[in-house]
C-alpha cells in the first residue's frame, strides 16, 4: 500500500467516534487514532511500539484480551466490557471489540481493537437505577413507584402505619424503610413477630414483667415497647395477635402507657407503631377476631404492597439487586442471568413473592459454575412452575416447550414499555431481547404510546 492510500485510511480512522488501535503479532501497538488518544489521554507518538497491555493496563490484560480471544477462538471478533487506566491513572470503563488482522493471503499479522468510553452511559444508568430505589427497596412498576413517592411524607409524619400484603412481599423491608427515613431513624427499631410466640409469652415479650411476677421471673425484664422508646416498634403479622392482647396494644396507642406483668405502676413510652398483616382484618372484625377500634388506630396510613406477579416488570431489577447481596454473602462472582433463564423467571407465578425469588436465586447461585446463571442452573420448582403456567407471557423464541399466549405477551410488553416511558432501548434491555425484536412485536400487536 502506497503512502497516499495509507494516509487516506488513517484520516478515515481518525475521524471515527470510536477509539481504534492495531497491534502486531508481538502485541506492540502499530496504530492509535485520535479518539483513542482522547479516551486514554495518551499521544499516538508515545504509544506506537509499546506493548498494548502496558499502555491500557486493563483488568483483563494480557491473558483476557478480547483481541487474543478472537485470535485463539478463530472467530471474526470478540466483544466485552472492561476497565482500563488512562494517563492520569483513573479508571475508564470501556466496551471493546477485538478483531483479527490478516494479510492478502489470510495470514495472521496482528489484531485490531475498537473501543468506546462507557463513563457517561454508566453514570446515566446509576441515575436511572437510583430513581427506582428507595432505601433498600427497588421497583419500577407503577404500583411501587407510587409507594416510593408517598413514603417520605409518611415517614416524616410519624403517624401509625398499617402495611398489607401477602407473605414474602417485603412488608418488613417497607417498615424498616419508613423508620430509616423518619425523624426517629437514630432511635431503636424493634421488630416483634406476633405469630411466632404463644400468647402467654407474647404478653411478657411486648410489655415486660417485674421480678416475681411469675415462677420463673427471677429479675425485672423490660418489654419490646420499652426497648423501642424514642424509636419504632414493628408489630409483624398483627392479625395473629390474640384478642385479649389487642386491648393492651390499644391502651399504649391511646395513653402512651401500659402496665408490665406483675407491676402496679404504669410505664410511659413514646414509640411509633408500624404494623403489618397478610390477613383480611375487615373480615376478622366481622367475626369478632379483631377489635375495630384497634384497627382504626393502627391504620392512620394504610399501604398495600402488590404481589410480585402483579409487577412483572420489576423482576429483572429485583434479580440484579438480590444477586448483589447473594454473591457477596456466598463469595461467588455471578453477574446475571442468561436469556433462557430470564424467560423462566418472567414466566413463573411466585406464590411466595419476593422471598421466593430470593430463595430461587440462592439455589441457582449455589449450583452455578459460571459467571452467568443458565436455565440448567435453576431449581426444579421454577421449571415445573413454568410448565404449569402456560397462560403467563413468554417473551422470547422458546426452545423449552413454553407456550406463549399472544394476549399475555402483548400485555406484558405494554407494561414494560409503560414503565420505561416508551424508551425502546431500555425496554428491550429489561426484556432481554434485541431492539429490533421489540420493534417487530410492537408492530405485530399494534402498540404505540397512544395504545
Amino acid at each position: 500500500m502506497d503512502e497516499k492510500c495509507l494516509e487516506q485510511y488513517q484520516n478515515i480512522l481518525n475521524s471515527i467516534s470510536f477509539g481504534i488501535f492495531t497491534v502486531d503479532r508481538e502485541w506492540r501497538i502499530t496504530f492509535f487514532n485520535n479518539k483513542a488518544e482522547e479516551i486514554t489521554g495518551l499521544k499516538a507518538t508515545d504509544v506506537i511500539g509499546q506493548y498494548c497491555h502496558d499502555v491500557f493496563r486493563g483488568e483483563l490484560c494480557p491473558d483476557g484480551c478480547y483481541i487474543k480471544k478472537a485470535i485463539e477462538s478463530g472467530r471474526e471478533y470478540s466483544q466485552g466490557d472492561v476497565t482500563i487506566l488512562n494517563k492520569a491513572n483513573h479508571k475508564v470503563p470501556i466496551n471493546i471489540t477485538g478483531s483479527v488482522l490478516t494479510d492478502e493471503k489470510g495470514n495472521l499479522i496482528g489484531g485490531l481493537g475498537s473501543f468506546r468510553d462507557r463513563s457517561l452511559e454508566i453514570s446515566l444508568e446509576k441515575r436511572l437505577k437510583a430513581s427506582y430505589t428507595l432505601d433498600d427497596m427497588v421497583g419500577r412498576h407503577e404500583k411501587m413507584t407510587k409507594i416510593f413517592e408517598m413514603i417520605p411524607s409518611v415517614a416524616e409524619s410519624l403517624c401509625n402505619v398499617l402495611i398489607l400484603g401477602e407473605t414474602g412481599t417485603g412488608k418488613d423491608l417497607l417498615a424498616k424503610t419508613i423508620h430509616n427515613l423518619s425523624p426517629r431513624s437514630k432511635g431503636p427499631y424493634i421488630k416483634v413477630n406476633c405469630a411466632a410466640l404463644p400468647e402467654h409469652l407474647l404478653e411478657s415479650e411486648l410489655f415486660g414483667y417485674k421480678k416475681g411476677a411469675f415462677t420463673d421471673a427471677k429479675r425485672t425484664k423490660p418489654g419490646m415497647f420499652q426497648l423501642a422508646q424514642g424509636g419504632t416498634i414493628f408489630l409483624d403479622e398483627i392479625g395473629d395477635l390474640p384478642i385479649l392482647l389487642q386491648g393492651k396494644i390499644l391502651q399504649v396507642l391511646d395513653d402512651k402507657e401500659f402496665f408490665p406483668l406483675g407491676s402496679i405502676k404504669s410505664v410511659k413510652v413514646d414509640v411509633r407503631v408500624i404494623s403489618s398483616t397478610n390477613q383480611d382484618l375487615g373480615s376478622m372484625i366481622e367475626r369478632n377476631l379483631f377489635r375495630r377500634d384497634l384497627y382504626y388506630r393502627l391504620n392512620t396510613m394504610e399501604i398495600t404492597i402488590p404481589l410480585l406477579r402483579e409487577r412483572n416488570s420489576d423482576i429483572p431489577l429485583l434479580i440484579e439487586r438480590i444477586l448483589q447481596d447473594i454473591t457477596h454473602d456466598m463469595s461467588k462472582k455471578v453477574m446475571g442471568v442468561s436469556r433462557s433463564a430470564m424467560q423462566f423467571f418472567l414466566n413463573y407465578n411466585y406464590p411466595g413473592n419476593v422471598r421466593e425469588l430470593k430463595n430461587i436465586l440462592e439455589n441457582a447461585v449455589a449450583l452455578c459454575e459460571e459467571d452467568i446463571i443458565h436455565h440448567y442452573d435453576l431449581p426444579q420448582v421454577l421449571i415445573e412452575g413454568n410448565s404449569n403456567n402456560s397462560d403467563l407471557p413468554c417473551l422470547f423464541p422458546s426452545s423449552y416447550n413454553l407456550k406463549p399466549l399472544a394476549v399475555s405477551e402483548r400485555k406484558t410488553i405494554l407494561e414494560f414499555l409503560d414503565q420505561c416511558q416508551w424508551d425502546m432501548k431500555e425496554t428491550a434491555k429489561l426484556l432481554y431481547i434485541d431492539k429490533s425484536t421489540l420493534w417487530r412485536k410492537m408492530k405485530k400487536y399494534n402498540l404505540s404510546p397512544d395504545t
